[in-house]
């Protein structure tokens, strides 16, 4: 092959950034209502390729109050769309777990111990799940994708359910009672979760 096209065995390396980019202000200027949900899914999609190609535009570069507010306008079909796709649900995960653990609350959370473990439907793990571990412990929150130790609870949700729980959207209590999310182990710290960590409301 010549010219620009990539060869085979030809590895992508991430550039440097070079210009800072207002991605809070970009994410202002869409509104999700006026995007069907392949339009929408095709926005992650762009985001998550120029992150990945280094340019300093993706969804890690919002903050956290913009990631909030933009996934709480978002319909539940875009939402459905963008975790059907296998590498943007994996993704948005990410995203989510890392902003929890940037946003523990020390004054709640400073002496908490304890182990979540998440199952979200239509993933690609044992049962039709995809598995994620989350530890509280020493003032910290980790994730990691290999649950490890016994949980304090588990929580088995869509994950449309769990972005709308921890943007704004919906509340785990009100999830729980419609049987939307459901529980086993611990169901009062469940019920009670999101209240350890100080995420921006939109």
């Amino acid at each position: 092959m010549t010219g620009s096209r990539r060869r085979r065995g030809e590895k992508w390396h991430r550039l440097e950034p070079t210009a800072v980019v207002d991605l809070d202000g970009f994410a202002a200027t869409i509104d999700p209502a006026k995007l069907d949900p392949d339009q929408f899914v095709q926005l992650i999609a762009t985001l998550d390729m120029l992150g990945t190609a280094g340019t300093g535009v993706e969804l890690a570069g919002m903050s956290t109050e913009t990631f909030a507010r933009f996934f709480a306008r978002t319909s539940p079909d875009q939402l459905e769309a963008l975790m059907a796709h296998h590498r943007l649900r994996h993704v948005v995960f990410e995203e989510v777990f890392r902003r929890m653990s940037a946003h523990l609350d020390l004054t709640k959370a400073a002496d908490l111990r304890a182990v979540v473990h998440w199952r979200f439907t239509g993933g690609s793990g044992e049962g039709g799940y995809d598995r994620f571990e989350t530890v509280i412990a020493r003032g910290t929150c980790t994730t990691a994708d290999i649950p490890t130790a016994d949980p304090r609870v588990t929580i088995t949700a869509d994950p449309p359910d769990f972005l709308r729980a921890v943007t704004g959207g919906a509340t785990l209590p009100k999830l729980f009672i419609s049987g939307k999310v459901k529980v086993r182990g611990d169901i009062a710290f469940a019920a009670t979760l999101t209240d350890y960590f100080d995420l921006p409301r939109p």
